[in-house]
């Protein structure tokens, strides 16, 4: 999550983004970049004093899951790198390895072990991760502003997915076959998020609207499921799998985190007037089972599982981390710090 698109500006944070599994996140600042263990938390690296970083900002931060590669954009007022240009940096050497430069700002950066995805506001470029890398597509998408992008990192998938060029439709191709692709009108405002799960068999998509998520199947198209996160308008920031994908985790600007079972939807509420043809969609939809109630209006956030389905961990634009427990009737605040300031989750491992 890119802060300086969002529009907050109250931290020194940039960038705020987990890894592939959510097992680790990093931070964008205005003089460095972090990356921390999620779950306990625990700052593992941290760059700021190397010969490459001299208090320059970085605005995102695109990690492969534990490996020594990431993919660094320049951020801030005062930029680190040119926004044009994408930097993989390798960790264990302590070093600038890659560069590519695009014609525009760069908005958004994917990897996995065999790919570089570059998210432009219309234009999406995949690149073999190679040390010389060679272009091999070019999408058209809408007007993407925020980068949105999601890149399965699975092995046996090699799925992506982006707004297409028409409003509110997400285009889902298979690189390794890109004659390969489905086209899925997913909503009638702008797309605002978009997520896919490890396996690469499901896909969840939210609008600029923010009222409804909906599950696809990636490869067919078919919509799976219509979950209502409330009846108002709202910025919908993060939506994630759990790793078995049964549940489903949607952070937004309001103060709530909204838990779906999309396994079982029945534990999910609904409207007693489901069956009535004549009603509006509104009572068709699957209402989440549970509901976080964090107190942090407007601050964005994003939200997933922790290592298994019984807890929740939740990042803050101003840094406040938060472990939820959701094994019981209420959820429980397991564990709760800020991971700018606290001298505890300043512990290299």
């Amino acid at each position: 999550m890119n802060l300086e698109q969002v529009g907050y500006s109250k931290s020194n944070l940039l960038f705020l983004g987990f890894n592939q599994d959510q097992g680790c996140f990093a931070c964008g600042l205005d003089s460095s970049f972090r990356v921390y263990n999620t779950d306990p938390l625990r700052l593992k690296e941290e760059r700021g004093n190397d010969a490459e970083f001299k208090d320059g900002g970085i605005g995102y931060v695109e990690m492969l899951f534990r490996c020594n590669y990431l993919a660094l954009l320049g951020g801030g007022k005062c930029p680190q790198f040119p926004k044009h240009r994408v930097i993989v940096w390798d960790d264990l050497k302590k070093k600038v390895v890659m560069e590519l430069d695009a014609e525009s700002d760069v908005r958004a950066v994917k990897l996995r072990r065999d790919r570089i995805v570059v998210v432009l506001d219309t234009l999406i470029k995949v690149y073999t991760f190679t040390y010389t890398p060679q272009r091999l597509h070019v999408f058209e998408t809408y007007e993407n502003p925020k980068g949105l992008c999601a890149l399965c990192p699975n092995s046996s998938s090699s799925l992506l997915a982006f707004p297409d060029n028409k409003l509110g439709q997400v285009k889902v191709v298979d690189l390794a076959n890109v004659d390969k692709e489905v086209t899925i009108a997913a909503h009638e405002a702008p797309i605002s998020c978009i997520s896919l799960n490890l396996q690469g068999n499901r896909l969840a998509s939210a609008s600029e609207k923010g009222t409804l998520i909906r599950v696809f199947d990636p490869v067919t198209g078919n919509r799976l499921h219509e979950l209502r996160r409330g009846s108002g308008q709202a910025v919908i920031y993060s939506i994630n799998f759990s790793h078995d994908s049964s549940l489903l985790c949607v952070s937004s600007n309001h103060d709530t985190i909204h838990i779906f079972n999309i396994e079982d939807s029945k534990r999910g509420k609904q409207s007693s007037l489901t069956s009535a043809s004549f009603l509006p969609k509104y009572f068709n939809s699957t209402w989440s089972c549970t509901q976080i109630k964090t107190s942090k209006k407007d601050v964005p956030s994003l939200c997933a599982f922790g290592a298994d389905n019984q807890s929740v961990i939740a990042l803050f634009a101003d840094g406040d981390y938060f472990k939820f427990r959701i094994d019981q009737n209420e959820p429980k605040t397991e564990a709760s710090d800020n991971f700018i300031s606290s001298r505890s989750a300043s512990t290299t491992s």
